[in-house]
């Protein structure tokens, strides 16, 4: 005779595991669709406006030409700490082909943040990213400028912001 409660928990058991493995494909899917929409179209800045952020102050500097923005590796899978990328005009930072940062990190998705410059201001924003990117132990909800000395965070990797 089969005990009834034995056959309840092993369909509950089943009905759990098909719910995982939904909840992976469904990850799995949103990621390579937002690595397939972003390639098809190349990248353009977002207005000046989009942001928020209409001017910034520039004491001390005479030109944009004498910033040099950095991102220095704090700790990151796969990095030397102490190690800078250059942040130039901006940079996308994920693990997948098309980053410029590329960032050897499970938490990180394909296209995860992305610098851009506004002016004299590095703006960092997150690209939908299933984790999160983090500005000073903030999670990010939308574009952010950098100051320098500030902490990026996705996933394990850590970084500060400098801007020599």
């Amino acid at each position: 005779m089969v005990d009834p409660v034995s056959v309840a928990l092993k369909f509950g058991f089943l009905a759990v595991l098909y719910l995982f493995l939904l909840w992976i494909s469904r990850n799995a899917l949103k990621d390579l669709r937002s690595t397939s929409v972003s390639t098809a179209a190349p990248y353009a800045p977002p207005p000046a406006d989009a942001t928020g952020i209409h001017s910034a102050s520039t004491q001390g500097r005479s030109s944009d030409a004498e910033a040099d923005p950095r991102l220095v590796v704090e700790r990151a899978p796969g990095h030397v700490p102490g190690m800078e990328y250059e942040v130039g005009e901006g940079a996308v930072m994920g693990r997948g082909d098309q980053a410029e940062i590329r960032l050897e990190d499970p938490f990180a998705s394909s296209r995860h943040a992305r610098l851009v410059r506004q002016g004299a201001v590095i703006v960092i924003e997150d690209l939908g990213s299933t984790n999160g990117t983090y500005l000073n132990e903030e999670l990010l909800s939308g574009p952010q400028p950098l100051h320098p000395g500030d902490r990026v965070r996705i996933g394990d990797s850590e970084f500060t912001y400098l801007d020599r």
